[in-house]
């Protein structure tokens, strides 16, 4: 009898495509193929998807958990409207990818899938209730309510970055984006700027610090969490943020929910992976 069991995670994104192969919690394998930018249909990038799960597929293999930038229906795995993924509208992801493999596969909102992997494998292994922000081109969230995903109607739970902020919504200021947005230079140089103790890329942190704690007062006012920990390409510059961020959190009108607050930054490698291969642990 084969003791080993494993699980298949997948991180769907519109530029490149991961699948890991996970057992006994641990990352044994792990392949990554760039995403079709000018597919002829929508079937053209299910092909390269199938053919990058199969490179990671074996008999000890159980289940598959998915995490794609797109709007869920979780009972039936249907994707809708995935972002940067052309001619991907609808498509019924959970029973293509079943009569493919023979398992079971689980599909999720990818920034779901960062909190969930934070719970299974990262910082919120030891809190039943929290909150992660992946901010990355966008600001996006998951929640977890009693050691699980929120139960939600429509996948649409912790979208923070579009809830309204100043002229714009939150997202506008509390990302990638917001670089170009609002200064005119994109992250990566902005990053470097600041680095080299460049005044403006100086003010531009300190500013999204401050952007930062309205999105943790939205969040601590509507879930009001235990923890909220920030993932994605932008909070591994926190450093030059997080000092403005807790500053301008000193203002909230319950100050000992904040002093009881925890915010943390993920420390996760392959967290696409790793939260959408939890989808299976918690299922």
């Amino acid at each position: 009898m084969n003791e080993k069991i494993s699980y298949i995670g997948v991180d769907l994104g519109g530029t490149n495509m991961r699948a890991g192969k996970v057992t006994n919690r641990e990352l044994v394998a792990l392949q990554e193929t760039p995403t079709p930018t000018e597919p002829q249909d929508g079937w053209e990038t299910l092909d390269v998807l199938i053919r990058l799960i199969a490179s990671v597929m074996d008999e000890t293999v159980e289940g598959i958990g998915i995490g794609v930038p797109s709007v869920v229906d979780r009972q039936r795995g249907i994707v809708y409207n995935v972002i940067h993924i052309p001619h991907w509208e609808e498509v019924h992801l959970k029973e293509i990818l079943e009569k493919q493999f023979h398992v079971p596969v689980l599909v999720d909102n990818d920034a779901n899938c960062f909190a969930l992997g934070e719970r299974y494998f990262g910082a919120g292994k030891a809190y039943e209730n929290f909150v992660g922000l992946t901010i990355g081109t966008g600001l996006g969230g998951g929640i977890i309510q009693k050691g699980a995903l929120l139960a939600d109607a429509n996948c649409g739970s912790g979208e923070f970055g579009m809830l309204p902020y100043k002229e714009n919504v939150l997202e506008y200021y509390c990302s990638g984006s917001y670089f170009m947005n609002i200064w005119g230079v994109n992250g990566k140089e902005m990053y470097q700027r600041a680095l080299q103790k460049d005044p403006q890329a100086l003010e531009a942190y300190a500013q999204l610090g401050a952007h930062l704690a309205a999105a943790v007062k939205m969040v601590l006012l509507t879930i009001d969490p235990e923890l909220i920990v920030f993932g994605g390409s932008v909070a591994a510059a926190h450093p030059l943020f997080e000092k403005s961020l807790h500053t301008n959190l000193e203002d909230f009108p319950y100050p000992q929910s904040v002093k009881r607050l925890k915010i943390t930054y993920s420390s996760l490698q392959n967290s696409g992976v790793l939260g959408a291969v939890s989808l299976c642990y918690q299922e």
